[in-house]
């Protein structure tokens, strides 16, 4: 579904109203004594503060001229906000309008066909052709680039406090001191069970993609969409039932990042947006993923006031794995493609992507952490020596994610969720059963258990108290060990 039409057939009777509802709200929030309330009652009323500033917006009608999107200017001040929206606005008119020969494609498309690409010379082609997205976030890479000037203007704003992407790994049961070196650890698990030799940026893609060339041509985007219902019905997930809403189309102007919000919260009805123009395994991953975070809304049962999600950081990032990370796995493969990979090769295409989100948390907290760094080099070493991939710091091949300049340090949350979704998976799998294959029975326990509490309850606590005890990288440096030969481990 489109919702921009959506919004358009019913904004001349629905902005109006919307925006005299929500300017009374505010005031009247503003208004009430929270010192004199209760400390839950305060609690909910905060919440309520921030949903408001944070969600509730005013509301724009949709355009009525040309869908044909002009290139932003890409003009930048010193204000660390609005240079960032000016960095992720010309990011994304030049991740959707990259030029090969003479096709336009998208980032997404060129990185899937580097997976699919068997010609050397023709992927550093596709791989090179990335450049203007890189110098769209990094120009020359030199020291006022956008993205250099971004992190300083973001360290100076911060001044002494603790960053966001420490915070929020505390409150999700992760030591900040001890992340790092668990970050290091999964990295220095995927050196030690791969080839000693460098291989090329370009070359990573196709040699990580080996599972999906070979189960990928059979998921065309329709039978994906198709894929992505039949496999959440399985577990116990009718999305239909539970107001899932899909936007998938591809349009000018739309973000270049796929992302999953709230559409409605009363009834709760989770919204998916995301781009794609083809089907594949890769593609259905990220779908599944975004639908996990649909679920994940859908299934929170508390207060109104508490009727939200810990968006943006590494438990919401988590649990939006828990299905996804199954399409890696022979057993997934067989029930819903008919086919099936050897389990390492799997596991190594599951964990290539992994180490990558694990790359660019690192090389974000060391930029965060020295300003004046350089990323290049920062990235250079991170994936010569750890990923084995040949450096080329005179590229700056890193600044290819949005969320490195929508929300510097963002990257943090998927390289910590992945360490909590291995221990939740683990900790499912002891408690309830596989459920990879398919288990009707799953949302129904798991929801209850993660799931329904919103903003009632902390993420710690959630956490800790399914694990039965703190979080550890163990389950998921476990589950990598398992791409080694079986006299390996």
């Amino acid at each position: 579904m489109d919702v921009a039409g959506a919004a358009g057939r019913s904004s001349s009777a629905f902005i109006p109203r919307y925006d005299s509802l929500r300017a009374a709200l505010a005031p009247r929030l503003a208004q009430v004594d929270s010192g004199a309330l209760p400390q839950e009652e305060a609690r909910a009323l905060g919440l309520m503060r921030r949903v408001s500033s944070r969600d509730l917006g005013k509301v724009t009608p949709p355009s009525t001229a040309s869908s044909q999107e002009t290139k932003p200017s890409c003009t930048y001040g010193d204000d660390p906000d609005s240079l960032s929206s000016a960095l992720y606005a010309c990011y994304g008119w030049a991740q959707s309008h990259v030029v090969v020969g003479t096709d336009t494609l998208d980032r997404l498309s060129i990185l899937g066909s580097l997976g699919r690409t068997e010609d050397p010379a023709r992927r550093r082609e596709l791989f090179l052709a990335l450049e203007p997205v890189w110098r769209s976030v990094n120009a020359d890479n030199g020291p006022v680039s956008p993205y250099r000037r971004l992190i300083a203007l973001k360290v100076k704003q911060r001044g002494g406090a603790e960053p966001p992407a420490a915070l929020q790994a505390r409150a999700s049961g992760l030591d900040p001191d001890s992340l790092e070196h668990w970050l290091l650890a999964i990295l220095e698990a995927w050196r030690d069970g791969t080839a000693d030799s460098l291989i090329e940026p370009w070359d990573w893609y196709y040699l990580s993609g080996k599972v999906s060339r070979a189960l990928g041509p059979g998921i065309s985007r329709e039978r994906m969409i198709q894929l992505n219902e039949e496999v959440y019905r399985a577990l116990g997930v009718d999305l239909h039932a539970v107001r899932v809403q899909y936007d998938l189309d591809p349009r000018e102007g739309k973000t270049p990042v796929a992302f999953t919000t709230f559409g409605g919260r009363a009834p709760i009805e989770p919204w998916v947006f995301a781009t794609y123009r083809s089907g594949g395994l890769d593609n259905l991953n990220e779908l599944l993923h975004e639908t996990g975070h649909a679920a994940h809304i859908a299934a929170i049962r508390t207060r109104p006031a508490f009727a939200d999600w810990p968006d943006s950081d590494p438990f919401t990032e988590a649990v939006a794995d828990f299905v996804a990370l199954d399409v890696y796995e022979p057993v997934w493969q067989q029930r819903w493609l008919g086919d099936s990979m050897p389990l390492a090769d799997g596991l190594r295409a599951r964990y290539s992507g992994i180490v990558l989100d694990v790359a660019w948390a690192l090389l974000e907290l060391r930029m965060l952490r020295d300003p004046g760094a350089d990323p290049n080099e920062v990235w250079t070493a991170l994936t010569r020596d750890y990923l084995r991939i040949r450096p080329h710091p005179e590229l700056s091949w890193w600044a290819m994610r949005g969320q490195l300049v929508d929300e510097p340090g963002y990257m943090m949350n998927y390289a910590a969720g992945a360490i909590l979704i291995a221990a939740i998976r683990a900790r499912t799998v002891e408690l309830h059963g596989p459920f990879a294959a398919g288990d009707s029975t799953w949302y129904g326990w798991i929801g209850p258990r993660l799931f329904r509490f919103g903003l009632e309850r902390s993420t710690r606590e959630v956490i800790e108290e399914f694990l039965g005890g703190p979080v550890s990288p163990a389950a998921l440096l476990a589950d990598m060990r398992r791409m080694r030969p079986s006299g390996d481990h």
